[in-house]
């Protein structure tokens, strides 16, 4: 696959920097990699990495097709919070990858889904992520939705889009928030300049807007309810550090080091799903119990 690009008001930036500017799904140690490759070309010439661009340069990029490897069913252990022909809701742990990507082709839910349910799997997301609508991070439990088949899958996607999907959240956040409720409205997209995170501060933002609500106070930290009216990548996450109170463990968006010895990732739980059935057309609610360790925690911080 080509992608041509010319270049307009970007003089004088490396051609590399550029591409991961154009290009938000590649990293750019990827991006480097093609050029490295001599799979990116200006003024057809191939060109290193450090290249800096003049004004109308005409920029092409010969991507390669990849082949997906095969994703093989593992008998893993799902926790599901409901089931039936069309659909499956499952408890995530935390450490468990949703679909398989570069560096986790094992071990994730794809493969204990296939596992589980077989060929009954919507295959609108291709084979690497069969019968997934929505997902969370490795680090974040909970409810997730799961599909069996296309219409299903249509039908929820579509639920996805309206923003009329019901999802609640708990986590726990640092600092003292002294107001009971409140909303966080802010666009967020790209990082301008770490490709791996969001920010609310990129040039493309998309509408983005959380409702969180006080649950307890512990000092230092507050356990609270957030309660998304989009679903856009990390939401919860950026918005929250961006009013200064990050989730706690969340070593991205928070303090680079965790107070609190051997939590992993983010205290962050998927506690209620809330759906229009695809094919009753009933309204299902399920909710996830909060995991062993997010209990452990709010009876810590309780007590001191």
């Amino acid at each position: 696959m080509n992608k041509y690009l010319n270049v307009e008001n970007e003089e004088g930036v490396r051609i590399d920097k550029y591409l991961a500017e154009e290009l938000p799904d590649m990293s750019r140690s990827h991006i480097q990699k093609l050029i490295k490759d001599g799979h990116v070309i200006v003024n057809q010439k191939p060109v290193k990495a450090n290249y800096r661009l003049s004004l109308y340069d005409q920029v092409e990029i010969s991507i390669p097709e990849l082949k997906e490897p095969e994703i093989r069913p593992e008998n893993i252990a799902l926790d599901i919070l409901y089931e039936d022909k069309d659909i499956i809701i499952v408890n995530k742990p935390k450490q468990m990858v949703v679909h398989p990507a570069p560096g986790h082709y094992s071990g994730t839910l794809v493969n204990a889904l296939m596992y589980h349910c077989g060929s009954e799997l919507s295959g609108i997301n291709g084979i690497m992520r069969p019968g997934i609508v929505h997902r969370i991070d490795m680090d974040t439990t909970g409810s997730l939705l799961v599909c069996k088949n296309d219409m299903a899958h249509q039908n929820l996607a579509g639920q996805l889009k309206e923003h009329s999907i019901k999802r609640i959240y708990e986590a726990i956040v640092h600092g003292n928030i002294r107001e009971d409720d409140g909303t966080v409205n802010a666009p967020i997209g790209r990082h301008p300049t770490d490709r791996k995170k969001m920010s609310i501060h990129a040039k493309q933002g998309r509408h983005a807007v959380t409702h969180y609500k006080v649950l307890k106070r512990f000092g230092s930290y507050t356990h609270i309810q957030c309660e998304l009216e989009t679903g856009r990548t990390h939401q919860i996450r950026v918005h929250m550090a961006s009013i200064g109170h990050p989730l706690l463990g969340d070593q991205i968006y928070g303090p680079a080091k965790c107070p609190i010895k051997g939590l992993q990732g983010q205290t962050l739980h998927a506690r209620t799903l809330g759906i229009i059935h695809p094919r009753t057309g009933e309204y299902l609610e399920v909710n996830a119990p909060l995991p062993l360790y997010f209990v452990n925690l709010i009876q810590t911080l309780s007590k001191q």
